[in-house]
């Protein structure tokens, strides 16, 4: 089939999956079209997602001069004339440079971007309905599904109403509230809820578990839990919202408890659902699962075989970064293109709470679930002297190593800067290194980087205390040689 409407590959959605999956395949000569339903290139990531709250996240810092609270004794406090216009300023000036460097990338691999919502007529057909023009319809020798993901909205909270809010309308936020109710202890929730906190708002932030953040290091999570409760955050753990009722002057929520909280604003973080409800899918042979998400392979195909998904909209873990890769690796796969055929096995995971946490690898609790023999080392940032420098008064680098042959197995931290730390270890997952790597190696001085040098010397001082406990008296934590 030959004709202007008719191209190698069709993408839904320009989020990171869309536009790294169109210029992937653009980029080894096939022929691109990709729709955009919204005005602005990007999806969640550069609009609503990842780059917002990150960029928030710094602001609140900045706004309220956290970072330097703990320099030379001095108390920062946030200027009392902050307006949400102050704290969403940065925000869009990071989301406008993020719609040019994609259009930008798409015009330079010479993708065609058509705006319009999409759907298929059928399983090589999609029908593009314009804002401004009449539908047009484009074939596809294959199809990307990467239209992302929107916030689930439990209907015992009153939407309606412009003081509830979820993680995308919360950019929307017209003024700084005195009193915030976040329900939702998951990433989202934490980050959001950090970053009011940290602007001077009484923050109350409920989990229906009893902990925050189940996939991470229990220790990780408790130092995350005390920190954010000595920012003022009241965390509640195993609490649920049965109601809200709203008056003029404030909302009250019901809780499954049966105690009631009065707050300004309530932002609901309760997970997101596959953006697949207009896609018209049985027309493609295809049925969305469990909260609109589409099942796909190892290879990122559905199941018909020529349309892959990727991204927010297959589920777990939904990272902006992940999603690049999965569109990367459906391409290669689609046009057999002999270049990067899986997904990294070890991902990282980042947490943009204050203070940041990130892991890559194996916690203590799945190790031994596998009954897999483990070591583990403790480096603290007040040990550190660029920890001192920048004045952390927590955090802490974890390292988790097979107790036989000291490979590593499993990084964990907590505090400034790190979701970057993080990456050293992940580099030495791949390449399945062991304690002596770190030990060897000369990092800058100072830095945080030397925190994995320290935690490698106290998981080996522990070892050597459990093989010769006789030789050498036990420590909580050894620093090694020095």
């Amino acid at each position: 089939m030959s004709s202007p409407n008719h191209y190698d590959l069709v993408v839904i959605g320009s989020g990171p999956a869309g536009e790294k999956g169109a210029a992937q395949a653009a980029y080894f000569g096939k022929r691109v079209a990709l729709i955009e339903r919204e005005v602005v290139p990007g999806g969640a990531a550069a609009n609503t997602g990842t780059l917002p709250s990150k960029t928030l996240r710094e602001t609140a810092l900045y706004l309220s001069g956290f970072r330097q609270r703990g320099l030379y004794g001095v108390s920062m406090t946030m200027k009392d004339c902050v307006t949400a216009r102050d704290f969403l300023y940065r925000e869009r000036q990071v989301q406008q440079s993020e719609h040019r460097r994609i259009l930008a990338n798409l015009e330079r691999h010479r993708v065609d971007l058509l705006h319009g919502a999409a759907s298929f007529v059928d399983a090589h057909t999609l029908q593009v309905d314009q804002p401004d023009a009449a539908p047009v319809r484009i074939t596809g020798d294959h199809v990307l599904i990467a239209t992302g993901s929107h916030p689930f909205r439990p209907p015992v909270f009153p939407f309606h109403d412009v003081r509830v809010y979820d993680s995308d309308t919360i950019l929307n936020l017209h003024d700084i509230p005195g009193r915030m109710l976040v329900v939702g202890g998951g990433v989202i929730g934490c980050e959001y809820a950090c970053m009011f906190a940290a602007l001077g708002i009484q923050v109350t932030l409920l989990e229906g578990r009893d902990r925050l953040l189940a996939f991470l290091d229990p220790d990780v999570a408790q130092l995350l839990t005390a920190t954010m409760r000595g920012m003022g955050i009241d965390v509640r753990f195993e609490e649920s919202v049965a109601g809200v009722a709203a008056s003029p002057t404030h909302l009250t929520a019901t809780l499954a408890s049966g105690h009631r909280l009065d707050t300004d604003t309530l932002l609901v973080a309760a997970g997101r659902s596959g953006n697949t409800a207009t896609l018209n899918l049985p027309a493609a042979g295809l049925m969305a699962a469990k909260r609109g998400l589409i099942a796909v392979n190892a290879q990122y195909q559905t199941a018909v075989p020529h349309i892959y998904a990727a991204g927010d909209v297959i589920g777990f873990p939904a990272l902006a970064a992940t999603s690049m890769e999965q569109a990367r690796v459906a391409m290669v796969h689609a046009f057999d293109l002999k270049y990067k055929t899986r997904v990294a096995p070890i991902l990282p995971y980042g947490i943009y709470t204050i203070p940041e946490c990130s892991m890559a690898g194996d916690t203590e609790a799945a190790l031994t679930e596998q009954g897999v023999r483990f070591v583990s080392g403790v480096a603290r940032y007040e040990a550190n002297a660029r920890g001192q420098i920048i004045g952390a008064q927590s955090g802490f680098l974890k390292l988790v190593f097979a107790f036989d042959t000291m490979r590593l197995l499993g990084v964990h931290a907590i505090g400034e800067q790190a979701s970057e730390l993080v990456h050293i270890g992940l580099v030495a997952l791949h390449a399945r290194a062991g304690a002596d790597l770190f030990i060897e190696t000369c990092f800058n001085y100072p830095t945080l980087g030397e925190l994995y040098k320290y935690a490698t010397y106290d998981a080996l001082g522990k070892r050597a205390a459990e093989t010769a406990p006789a030789a050498r008296p036990s420590s909580s934590q050894s620093t090694g040689p020095g």
